[in-house]
């Protein structure tokens, strides 16, 4: 299992798919998996810090596993079968529950809980950014590349790629 944090969410245009994308803790390696407008919202408003005035769907999931006795521990990206990711919330007791990613996602950066990705997933369908290697090489020497560089490989590397660029040869 490979630890994986919140990169960022694209939603721009808005006429397309929602972008989620997750980064290896320490690796160079980025998953990008698209997901509703409504879960890229739920994401985007708690990494922003926004407080909703009532709990979100997300929300009230923790407050239920709360309410219950329950804890929620990790997040697992479990596979990837024809182009759809599967997760599993990890609960206390090590008791899974099947969700989808995005839901998955949104649940842990609501309750503070790590991401991973089984090694199989992100060597399938994860991404070396453009010029990666480079800001690696520059971070292990003490340097930092200038975070709006970062943003702005980000956003280019977004605009170049579709949900298509996933699908395997042949699948429609």
């Amino acid at each position: 299992m490979i630890e994986m944090t919140v990169a960022g969410i694209r939603m721009d245009p808005p006429q397309d798919d929602p972008v989620l994308l997750l980064r290896e803790v320490g690796g160079p390696r980025y998953l990008p998996i698209w997901i509703g407008q409504g879960e890229a919202t739920a994401i985007a408003i708690k990494l922003q810090g926004v407080e909703p005035t009532r709990p979100l769907t997300h929300d009230l999931i923790g407050d239920l596993l709360e309410t219950l006795g329950r804890s929620l521990t990790e997040v697992r990206i479990t596979g990837l079968q024809e182009g759809t990711y599967y997760a599993d919330l990890v609960l206390d007791g090590d008791q899974t529950v099947s969700a989808r990613p995005s839901d998955s996602v949104a649940i842990a950066v609501r309750l503070a809980v790590p991401i991973f990705a089984e090694e199989e997933v992100l060597a399938e369908a994860g991404l070396i950014l453009p010029d990666e290697e480079i800001d690696s090489e520059a971070t292990e020497s003490g340097e930092e590349a200038p975070a709006e560089e970062e943003v702005e490989k980000f956003k280019e590397f977004l605009d170049s790629i579709s949900a298509d660029d996933f699908k395997a040869p042949g699948e429609s």
